[in-house]
């Protein structure tokens, strides 16, 4: 897969797939051919529709006398269907230049009914880029700085060999979003990038948006080809709102007092879709995915000091006055980017902007990758630090995987109660904290 185009050549090629009731796909109950073109580096989708809600089903793949590995994927419940309990796994953040992926071996032991991945899939640096450790473990490949579309594809398929990150796609169905490093560090539309020669970002999100939407399990709509904002319900627990941090946010460091084009972060269309839709929502649970948390400061993301919003957080305050006035109950943030593990709960009383209901955010990852922080937070939503597990002082900065700081999340919903348990975990599946959540009612 290494080979400019895949090593695939510019011809079609037939790809089969079959969809059985049992590991052994002996009962077969969906089959069909695709065929996976070089236009969209010979990645296939495949829509299957008319399944049985809440089951299990394995699928296959045949293609150029090859047979793949058995996956398993879960459906979720249909809208009003009683469910005993729902699953969610959450990861980010892994760098394939610093060694082996281990901790998604404990996070496919759970076999949740769904991963969540919430960015920083790949890393677009050159070999010994932004490592963690002393040596390069893993080399990228291509061994430059990721610019062309070809370069972000083959970036993808390096990954998509590391063997416990396959297990983890193989258990369960991804719900996934990006976050920069799909790209480039840091990067906002219309931006210069004068470390790649001065080439527009735009031109590289471009590249690697198609690349993504070609390796990951994204649906894609003929509304908006490209579109990673979007709601997946399971049910009548759990609906998930899937964020796009980085499409339609304006420059970095902005302080505006007015929001506007150059303070987004989500953008016009994608908080009135947000609003919408949640307001819609009749699950239990609202739980919104996105790659960047609300209130630590980092000049990449939402918060930049205390005090009342300014720049990207005066879109998040009028979101989070939106949910209070329209008596949407049950949301809850979870995010990553930060490489440290975090829970933050929101507390209007001790916030400079008060106009919401209070709500609890989960940080999570990286699950492998160099470990940072703690950063800063801000009062501006008044969050309180219920847990963190980050580096110390003594320790310093971009930690080695090896020294066991990676993270992920586990997320269970218990189907007659509609408690929420979170639990944050390390790389050897630990429990490091977890909470209880009620929902509220009415």
């Amino acid at each position: 897969p290494f080979a400019p185009g895949g090593g695939m050549g510019p011809r079609p090629v037939r790809v089969d797939w079959e969809i059985a009731a049992n590991e052994s796909m002996t009962r077969i109950v969906r089959r069909g051919t695709v065929h996976a073109t070089a236009e969209w580096g010979h990645s296939v989708h495949v829509d299957v529709r008319g399944l049985a809600p809440a089951a299990d089903y394995f699928y296959r793949f045949r293609a150029l006398g090859e047979v793949s590995t058995v996956g398993r994927t879960r459906t979720a419940p249909a809208p009003f269907a009683r469910v005993e309990k729902m699953t969610v796994a959450v990861a980010s953040c892994q760098n394939w230049s610093d060694g082996y992926y281990h901790a998604y071996a404990d996070l496919a032991a759970h076999a949740p009914d769904v991963v969540l991945h919430l960015g920083d899939y790949i890393y677009e640096y050159a070999p010994g880029g932004y490592q963690a450790r002393d040596v390069v473990v893993r080399p990228h490949d291509p061994p430059r700085e990721t610019l062309a579309l070809d370069d972000y594809r083959r970036r993808h398929a390096q990954y998509k060999t590391d063997p416990d990150l396959q297990s983890a796609h193989a258990i369960a169905p991804w719900l996934v979003v990006w976050d920069d490093h799909e790209v480039t560090n840091d990067w906002f539309p219309g931006q210069n990038r004068g470390d790649y020669g001065n080439t527009n970002a735009s031109l590289l999100a471009a590249h690697g948006r198609r690349a993504f939407c070609e390796y990951m399990p994204v649906r894609q709509t003929q509304a908006e080809i490209g579109r990673i904002y979007r709601k997946v319900s399971y049910g009548p627990l759990l609906d998930v709102f899937l964020l796009d941090m980085r499409s339609y946010r304006g420059p970095n460091g902005n302080r505006d007092t007015v929001l506007g084009p150059d303070s987004a972060i989500l953008g016009a269309a994608q908080v009135e879709w947000l609003k919408r839709e949640l307001s819609r929502s009749s699950a239990t649970w609202k739980v919104i995915a996105a790659d960047l948390p609300l209130s630590v400061v980092s000049y990449d993301a939402v918060a930049l000091g205390s005090g009342a919003p300014v720049g990207r957080e005066l879109e998040i305050a009028d979101l989070l006055s939106f949910i209070k006035h329209a008596g949407v109950r049950n949301t809850v943030w979870v995010t990553a980017d930060m490489h440290y593990t975090a829970a933050h709960y929101y507390d209007p009383n001790r916030a400079q902007f008060q106009d919401f209901e209070p709500f609890w955010e989960f940080v999570s990852g990286p699950i492998h990758a160099g470990t940072f922080g703690p950063n800063q937070l801000d009062n501006t939503f008044g969050p309180q630090l219920k847990f963190i597990k980050a580096p110390t002082k003594e320790q310093g900065q971009n930690l080695s995987p090896a020294l066991g700081l990676q993270f992920f999340g586990h997320v269970a919903i218990d189907g007659a109660s509609g408690l929420m348990t979170v639990t944050l975990k390390d790389w050897d599946d630990r429990a490091l904290w977890s909470t209880r959540l009620e929902p509220k009612v009415g």
